[in-house]
């Protein structure tokens, strides 16, 4: 098998692994694990691994002005972004969280074009306002399922997850070039660790390992191996294969894959307004995402 197929292979597993992880990460919250609990568990997990392995690679050196940088990745690529995250969550429905999850690269265009000065043409402009009008529509009127106990706010907990997502992808952006993604990977949850850990360590106090079902903790193990530590190693290799393009394409399959779990293990349900916020949404990220014609010489 080519390696460009295996790379296709390998971003496809990892959009499985993370639509899945919707569901899994739903089932173990609020009821067992607290959300802010769960995150400690999580990043000082994914810390563990990506140390060990960063063991067996060539230790590099982080310049002294580049630890601003990432701290502030940290903040918004961990600590922010992953606490919102799985208390968004815990309130919402995981269709409602996969959805919102897509305005990512709406996101992005916003806080390039402020700042990094990039230009945002009519149509991607428009693709920005149909994407959000989307996602204030499943904001504020996706809150019917008894799954969810506070599905507005949990709505809105996930949209900041992906603004922070995005803020992140655009502070990180530069120190990709200077660094190997494994280095950046454990000195982001290192620093990720040390801030989550004054949220999440009274509710992971609490967590009654001893009366927690084994199905309940091999959901702990997949979402610390296979969400937080894999999908990332599956990315990296991926995008050694394809353009940064190609690869994002895969965000697009995570609420279909979200939903189709979240449906056959009966956690969630449809309804018309999710249907259309959702089409409302992909056609706004289509619109950002569309590259220019080229016009003829």
């Amino acid at each position: 098998m080519k390696s460009r197929n295996i790379a296709f292979l390998l971003a496809f597993i990892a959009a499985l692994i993370y639509g899945v992880s919707f569901t899994v990460a739903k089932e173990v919250m609020p009821l067992y694990i607290r959300p802010f609990g769960f995150i400690l568990i999580r990043v000082l997990g994914a810390a563990v691994l990506f140390w060990t392995v960063g063991l067996f690679l060539n230790k590099e050196k982080i310049q002294t002005q580049d630890y601003p940088r990432l701290l502030l990745g940290a903040l918004f690529g961990i600590a922010l972004n992953q606490l919102s995250f799985f208390k968004g969550l815990s309130m919402t429905t995981p269709i409602n969280a996969s959805v919102i999850m897509v305005t990512s690269p709406i996101l992005v265009l916003i806080f390039s074009t402020f700042l990094l000065n990039e230009k945002a043409t009519k149509k991607k402009l428009l693709g920005i306002f149909i994407g959000l009008f989307g996602a204030v529509i499943l904001i504020v009127f996706g809150k019917d399922s008894a799954a969810a106990s506070n599905a507005t706010l949990g709505n809105l907990l996930i949209f900041v997850n992906a603004s922070s997502y995005g803020l992140y992808l655009i502070l990180i952006k530069n120190l990709t070039k200077k660094y190997h993604a494994i280095t950046l990977a454990k000195w982001l949850y290192l620093f990720g660790l040390i801030m989550v850990v004054p949220f999440g360590i009274s509710e992971l106090s609490m967590v009654n390992w001893t009366t927690m079902p084994e199905p309940i903790i091999y959901r702990v193990g997949f979402i610390i191996i296979f969400t937080s530590f894999l999908t990332y190693m599956f990315n990296l290799f991926a995008i050694k294969e394809l353009k940064p393009t190609t690869l994002s394409i895969f965000i697009y399959l995570q609420p279909v894959i979200a939903s189709i779990y979240a449906l056959f293990v009966g956690s969630d349900s449809l309804n018309l307004i999710k249907v259309a916020a959702t089409v409302l949404i992909f056609v706004g990220v289509y619109l950002v995402t569309r590259k220019p014609k080229e016009s003829p010489r």
